[in-house]
């Protein structure tokens, strides 16, 4: 396989993943993702924020997150966040360190 296909499949294999999480699987919540898996919804902005950086193109955190979510983030989680519990909320704060690193 060349590389402009790879390069494709992936792309659409994203948009695939975004889509399911953004329209088949909102009630998934960040929190849990990152406690399961690692990462998160933001995390996947954020990689979208670093790949554009890559390549030259600035992209605030507002500009990557509104990108991958289709909105405004405040709206999003308006919309879509639950409250979680102080035991999800602690587990968050190993997951996000172990896998993202200091909160800031």
């Amino acid at each position: 396989m060349d590389d402009a296909t790879r390069t494709e499949i992936e792309a659409a294999a994203f948009r695939r993943l975004r889509r399911h999480l953004m329209e088949d699987r909102p009630d998934v919540q960040n929190i849990d993702l990152m406690n399961l898996a690692g990462f998160c919804r933001n995390c996947l902005s954020r990689w979208v924020q670093e790949a554009a950086a890559e390549r030259g193109i600035a992209m605030s955190q507002a500009e990557a997150r509104a990108d991958f979510y289709g909105m405004p983030y405040d709206d999003w989680k308006a919309a879509h966040r639950t409250e979680a519990s102080p035991e999800k909320q602690d587990a968050f704060d190993r997951a996000f360190a172990q896998n993202v690193g200091p909160r800031d």
